[in-house]
């Protein structure tokens, strides 16, 4: 049977169907997108336990969190799934599979399924969905794995395949009251209203320069704000240079937030401004008004389409300011060398320092 939904027609639903699994095992910014997609399948199967496949880091976050996932199962790092994180304990897929057992439904929102699938189908699940590129094996059900689409329509549309209509578009993420505590004991109490800048990202080429960072954090500093700038400790390098050059009291937070405290600590942020990363959609996710500066390609796969509280700044640069390779993806894929090239530069230095402050001042005027 097929209804009509929010994003369109949507299938029936799988029938008896009580425990759910849903790989998803990337990172921060990954889980916040598929979010949507997790609450439409809570409440097309309210009576399920809904497993979530993920890394370690998954399940100290949503440990006693509320929520569509009610537990987290860690998988082992494999190729294509996850990386290890450090310290970890080795583990084997074989282990992982013979002890996950029991799922009537198991959903892939994890990629193009060449690794994922495979994996998905040796759960052993009734019904298996998700995504399919041209180079993964099909499950029961999938969707074709388009790479120009937004993130949360994309799961969405996944679990629509076994009845779960959006019920949003919009992920939300949970701040709880050990979240604000941790915030507030790191962060003492605001006697002025608060921004935070996140300079850094995993990827070089979405990194907006610690230099005009730094001029923002001056200007809203010289506007009355409290500047907070956040990072990983892998980031330490480049918030000290916004710390830096900024040349006004701003208050780097390196190491010292857990990621719960991270969360409390947007969620009383007036403004977050961030470079197009997890800590960026973490902020939007826990209600903190955003600026964030996107490459074009990943403005339309990942931006918020909200603009009552966020605001995208976008960088059309498309060729590698080093070797002028057309590093679109997906464009051209006949065309030998074109989508990448080894160059990590910078392709969002060129978005201008007066249009993030613009977009920041007008989200912060009451």
């Amino acid at each position: 049977m097929v209804t009509q939904s929010l994003l369109g027609p949507t299938a029936g639903r799988v029938e008896d169907v009580h425990r759910i699994a849903v790989l998803r095992a990337n990172a921060l910014g990954d889980l916040i997108f598929a979010l949507p997609a997790l609450d439409a399948l809570r409440a097309a199967y309210p009576g399920a336990e809904i497993v979530l496949l993920g890394a370690p880091w998954h399940a100290k976050l949503l440990r006693d969190r509320p929520g569509p996932v009610d537990r987290v199962l860690v998988v082992p790092p494999a190729p294509g799934i996850r990386a290890a994180e450090p310290g970890e304990s080795e583990s084997s897929i074989d282990d992982f599979l013979a002890a996950a057992t029991g799922f009537d439904l198991a959903v892939q929102i994890h990629g193009g399924g060449a690794n994922s699938n495979p994996l998905i189908s040796r759960l052993g699940a009734r019904v298996t969905v998700g995504l399919r590129a041209d180079d993964a094996p099909p499950l029961d059900r999938w969707l074709r794995y388009v790479y120009y689409q937004h993130e949360v329509i994309r799961y969405l549309e996944v679990v629509g395949l076994v009845g779960a209509p959006a019920t949003t578009i919009t992920p939300t993420l949970a701040v709880t009251d050990a979240d604000r505590a941790e915030a507030a004991r790191v962060l003492g109490s605001a006697d002025r209203r608060r921004v935070a800048l996140h300079p850094g990202a995993t990827d070089n080429r979405r990194r907006w320069p610690a230099e005009h960072f730094a001029e923002v954090a001056r200007a809203l500093h010289e506007d009355g704000y409290e500047v907070l700038v956040t990072g990983t400790p892998a980031e330490q390098e480049v918030v000290d240079r916004v710390v830096v050059a900024a040349r006004v009291p701003v208050r780097p937070q390196v190491g010292t937030l857990s990621l719960g405290g991270l969360v409390g600590c947007y969620a009383d942020c007036a403004l977050v401004i961030s470079n197009d990363t997890g800590p960026l959609h973490v902020a939007a996710a826990v209600g903190a008004p955003t600026v964030g500066i996107f490459w074009v390609g990943n403005l339309i796969n990942g931006a918020s389409p909200l603009r009552g509280r966020h605001r995208p700044i976008s960088s059309w640069t498309v060729h590698c300011p080093v070797c002028g390779v057309d590093c679109t993806p997906g464009i051209y894929p006949h065309r030998p060398g074109d989508g990448e090239c080894p160059h990590r530069d910078s392709f969002v230095a060129d978005v201008p320092v007066i249009e993030v402050l613009e977009a920041a001042r007008e989200l912060l005027t009451p």
